[in-house]
């Protein structure tokens, strides 16, 4: 009897010290890999495969990018008020009435007029916040679009003009706030004559290295000096090691997702975790396609410019759509106006009629959403934009609410200059000016 007892008592401890192993090992993997066993319970005994734990992945979130373009037939109204209702969205959503678009977004990638956009979301204020909400982004988009896009003398004169009204808005309205003065990860490109190649404004390379810090001044103005309006604009870095001569990023990089996407993937200290298109929540804003007539193309530098970029800005879409695979209906969203309103736009911005702009751009949201199939042209969608904007909303939420309870870091954004290293924003300008 008592040999039976002291058999029966190993026995006993060997399960209790196997459930014990298990349990923990599963709490370890639920806390750490995202392992998730709701059936699991003390009375039941489970065998956790090897390979489980091998292919066990960390669950740290998605990285939440916005891109928006610059060009278009709205001069950065439709990515604006598309910004106004995310906004809006979000507002309601969280129920926080105060909630801004620079809390729901970790990198920001703009180009020309988008460029603008999110230098005045995204650079931070006196407050600690952002300088701008977005429904406020859209009246100093609305009120400045002369004095950004339109003012510019004609000529020779014109490549060794500085565009003053811009310069001075701009100015007013940053200070000396530079790169490093930015809430979240912000790409702002434009294309450097200098070094023949783009560049990119980043705030990653500038919290590294001063030779490549700007005030937010020059780089809105270097983004949106449209090369057939007012020129190139020359400029140095805060510490004036660092020259370029801009022009606009039309030029360079019209639609800015891809960048952003690269930069991402490739920055491992600032997303640890993210490896692929799964990992990422992305929202790509357009600002209406250009109307040009055949008279246009042979006349107009701008209209050659423009089509050059509305063409780039459709090429990036259909090729970051095909890259998100069974990921883009849920992971990726393009807001894009379809083009039947773009005369009507272009009579409206001609008189200058502001109110009647705006209710153009918003006829432009209500329309069905344009996607792009790579190789297959355009299709429209069942949805409308104000209806993606809105269900983005939501899945931006989600993610904030996620991450209150999560013990993985999905970003962790530089706060201090370490040793210097080029990052992926730009690799392009730095290597083309070696050689």
């Amino acid at each position: 009897m008592a040999a039976i007892s002291t058999v029966s008592m190993l026995d006993s401890d060997f399960d209790v010290d196997k459930l014990t192993y298990e349990i923990f090992s599963i709490l370890e993997n639920k806390f750490l890999f995202g392992y998730d066993e709701p059936k699991f319970s003390i009375n039941q005994k489970h065998t956790i495969p090897v390979d489980q734990f091998k292919s066990a992945k960390p669950i740290a979130g998605k990285v939440r990018i916005l891109s928006i373009d610059g060009g278009g037939a709205t001069d950065g109204l439709l990515a604006a008020k598309s910004l106004a209702h995310l906004e809006s969205g979000l507002r309601r959503k969280s129920g926080n009435p105060n909630a801004c678009i620079a809390d729901y977004f970790d990198v920001v990638a703009g180009s020309g007029a988008g460029g603008i956009l999110a230098a005045l979301l995204f650079t931070r204020g006196n407050d600690g916040g952002p300088m701008f909400t977005a429904e406020e982004a859209v009246k100093f988009v609305t009120k400045n679009r002369g004095k950004i896009f339109r003012s510019s003398p004609v000529g020779i004169l014109r490549r060794f003009f500085r565009p003053a009204k811009a310069e001075k808005e701009f100015r007013r309205v940053f200070g000396d706030s530079t790169l490093k003065n930015t809430l979240k990860a912000v790409l702002i490109p434009c294309y450097d004559l200098t070094s023949r190649a783009p560049f990119v404004f980043s705030r990653a390379d500038a919290l590294e290295m001063d030779g490549y810090d700007f005030k937010m001044s020059d780089v809105s103005l270097a983004t949106s000096a449209h090369p057939a309006v007012m020129g190139a604009v020359e400029m140095r870095s805060v510490d004036e090691r660092t020259k370029i001569v801009a022009v606009g990023g039309g030029v360079a990089m019209n639609n800015p997702t891809s960048a952003a996407i690269t930069h991402v993937l490739n920055n491992k200290q600032e997303f640890p975790f993210c490896n692929g298109v799964e990992d990422l929540l992305v929202v790509s804003l357009g600002n209406g396609e250009s109307d040009f007539s055949a008279g246009d193309l042979t006349s107009s530098p701008a209209g050659f410019v423009k089509i050059a970029g509305d063409g780039a800005s459709d090429m990036v879409d259909q090729a970051v759509s095909m890259a998100f695979g069974d990921s883009r209906t849920s992971n990726y969203v393009r807001i894009q106006a379809n083009g039947i309103v773009a005369k009507r736009l272009e009579k409206m911005r001609k008189q200058s009629k502001k109110g009647d702009m705006l209710s153009i751009a918003e006829e432009m949201l209500g329309q069905k959403n344009v996607e792009s199939v790579l190789f297959k042209g355009k299709k429209l969608a069942e949805s409308t934009n104000l209806e993606k904007l809105e269900m983005f909303a939501g899945d931006l939420i989600k993610e904030q609410e996620r991450r209150k309870t999560s013990i993985l870091p999905t970003v962790v954004l530089k706060k201090a200059t370490t040793s210097p290293r080029t990052s992926t924003a730009t690799t392009l300008s730095t290597l083309s000016s070696s050689y």
